[in-house]
């Protein structure tokens, strides 16, 4: 039998998941003194399962806010069925273990048609991009306020540009970055990520080589807050599961 249900947290808290002592049962809280299940890296399937075989529990976990828009399905088989199943399954196996040893094994002729080379010189036509190593500064601001972003509201905020693999911490205090990066004096464009804890935000700024004096790149970085993205949410969740005999 199917059984369909969405997830919702009532009322989400603000604590910092990063922040929280992960142990076998999950990430230990110290403000509610309970363990927090980490639902955001689980499948669709996973989730359904565990939240089945815990739905009379009370669970505090983290999730994506795209999984409490999705609707998940378990499909619990009773006891009876899984015998019948397994019984069939033997059964099967059996029979074709039997019809397996009745066969003659077949002999397959491969015939290999030959194979055509050319030969000779290989011309290349390469275009080789000019890299430079360059340093972009600038601040991190609110677009209302022209102020850095409430370090409350939005905490730990971090830039990455072109995907470069480590984040740099921006200042909470004055919204200052300084990030080295290596491009191309042909690039247009530069992709920055902004993140911070449950948050997220890429946004294209343009790009001048011409702009670059004495390695350093100076550009500000001006955001509408709340165009940042909520990536996680955090709190007591509970299954809402759907009738199907008011469907």
């Amino acid at each position: 039998m199917k059984k369909k249900f969405t997830l919702e947290i009532a009322t989400p808290c603000s604590e910092n998941f990063d922040k929280m002592v992960p142990n076998s049962k999950g990430s230990f809280c110290d403000s509610c003194a309970k363990n927090v299940i980490d639902l955001s890296r689980k499948t669709n399937s996973e989730i359904a399962r565990f939240m089945v075989e815990h739905k009379n529990e009370n669970i505090c976990a983290r999730v994506k806010t795209t999984q409490l828009e999705s609707e998940f399905v378990y499909n619990e088989v009773s006891k009876m069925n899984n015998l019948k199943y397994a019984a069939i399954a033997a059964s099967v196996l059996l029979t074709s273990s039997v019809t397996a040893q009745e066969k003659e094994p077949v002999v397959t002729e491969i015939s290999v048609e030959p194979t055509h080379h050319l030969v000779g010189k290989i011309a290349v036509n390469q275009h080789v991009k000019k890299e430079i190593s360059i340093i972009i500064k600038g601040k991190l601001l609110d677009a209302k306020t022209h102020r850095p972003l409430d370090e409350r509201a939005y905490p730990d905020l971090t830039l990455t540009i072109n995907n470069e693999p480590i984040p740099v911490k921006v200042n909470p205090k004055t919204g200052g970055f300084s990030i080295p990066v290596t491009l191309s004096k042909d690039d247009k464009v530069l992709i920055i990520n902004i993140s911070g804890s449950d948050y997220y935000l890429s946004k294209v700024i343009p790009f001048d080589a011409k702009s670059v004096k004495k390695n350093i790149f100076q550009q500000d970085i001006i955001i509408e807050s709340e165009t940042i993205n909520k990536i996680y949410q955090l709190g007591g969740i509970r299954a809402n599961f759907v009738d199907e005999k008011k469907e």
